[in-house]
């Protein structure tokens, strides 16, 4: 806290966790890096925790109405999975590691999307819950570790063929519900603390404002170029997520 940097680094990246769940897809993962820069990315989660839950309030508010049931039932059995792993392995945890094979998993199926250059306005296949539910639990695991839980969840959700605002409305209640879960480790592990939540109390408006910014930039994009910026997105992220691997290992 006593860096320069901190306050401006804490509100940019309480801005991007806030127009990430306002439903922009490539903006709320530059919010840990960015962290990163000034404290060990376990911190960061720590601190931006509150940010994420209280953005989930207006984000749940903004998408109450747009979500798939089912997808949603297998996402909130994952994650629950996902979380309580996380809780019970962080201190066995190479984040290194975890951070490079997330990476590379979402490279491979943004590429692979991108080759096939599937139209994602139209309707998808049939989702196969098992593998639904490994891929949110993988979701729920790297959301506790990271809040890195975006790509294995695309990789579940993209082909399903769900419209913007299903897509969006079922992403925001199922990491919402994962971010509320989370918060009873994160306090066992002391990832949070009373001074973390004071912190987190003075970002919470910027962040909010952010989850309205968001949600109407999503209401002005085409259906089908909103699933190939989804698509664009989890590539980037991906090679972030891979670089910072091998630089955190190597």
């Amino acid at each position: 806290m006593d860096s320069l940097y901190f306050w401006p680094l804490m509100t940019l990246a309480a801005i991007f966790v806030g127009m990430g769940k306002g439903g922009l897809p490539v903006v709320a993962g530059l919010a840990v890096p960015s962290l990163s820069l000034i404290m060990s990315p376990v911190a960061a989660a720590g601190l931006l925790l509150p940010i994420y839950i209280v953005s989930d309030i207006f984000a749940i508010r903004a998408y109450r109405r747009d979500y798939d049931w089912p997808v949603l039932k297998i996402s909130l059995i994952g994650m629950t999975i996902g979380v309580l792993v996380g809780g019970l392995t962080a201190h066995l945890v190479l984040e290194w590691v975890v951070t490079l094979m997330i990476g590379l998993m979402g490279l491979m199926f943004s590429l692979k999307q991108i080759f096939k250059q599937i139209n994602f306005a139209k309707p998808g296949k049939v989702f196969n819950s098992k593998v639904g539910i490994i891929w949110c639990t993988i979701a729920g695991f790297t959301s506790f570790i990271s809040h890195n839980g975006g790509p294995p969840w695309q990789i579940f959700t993209l082909p399903l063929g769900l419209s913007k605002s299903v897509f969006v409305g079922t992403s925001v209640l199922a990491f919402s519900y994962c971010n509320l879960i989370k918060a009873i480790p994160y306090f066992i592990l002391n990832q949070m603390t009373l001074v973390t939540l004071k912190v987190s109390l003075y970002l919470m408006l910027p962040a909010a404002i952010a989850v309205f910014i968001g949600v109407k930039i999503i209401k002005i994009i085409p259906e089908n170029v909103f699933f190939k910026i989804v698509t664009w997105a989890l590539l980037l992220i991906s090679l972030k997520l891979v670089f910072d691997g091998l630089k955190i290992h190597f």
